[in-house]
């Protein structure tokens, strides 16, 4: 992408949002869109906030979270305190949804048990009209 502005329909179209996203982002002060009357250009800045705003909610950031990570982008250590605060963040999470996978393996393989066990009993029950 360049320098460019972009529109509100050409940004809907690059990041797959809607209209409504873009507002609401931009409500909770995580854009800043230039206006011009009733439009709203979007900058370098603002595709890629947007960027890590959608890339922080895929992996269960909070909005709280993803701004105080995005305003730490502008501090002078190189990104290091915005970087060190992304890191620790994306382990809670990461343990939060590793633990989330467990207990969803644990609860499938539960269902599998209490299915064969149905169907055996549905077998022993009438056997010419077993379940499926």
């Amino acid at each position: 992408m360049t320098d460019r502005k972009m529109t509100i329909r050409e940004m809907c179209e690059a990041f797959d949002v809607t209209p409504r996203t873009l507002r609401f982002y931009e409500a909770k002060e995580l854009l800043f869109p230039i206006r011009e009357g009733q439009k709203r250009l979007f900058t370098k800045r603002d595709r890629a906030r947007l960027k890590l705003i959608l890339r922080g909610k895929r992996f269960g950031f909070s909005l709280e979270e993803i701004r105080q990570l995005l305003d730490l982008y502008y501090m002078d250590d190189s990104q290091e305190t915005q970087l060190r605060k992304t890191y620790t963040l994306a382990e809670k999470h990461l343990a939060e949804m590793e633990a989330q996978r467990d207990e969803l393996n644990e609860a499938i393989a539960e269902l599998k048990e209490q299915m064969a066990w149905g169907a055996k009993r549905l077998k022993e029950l009438a056997p010419d009209r077993a379940a499926g």
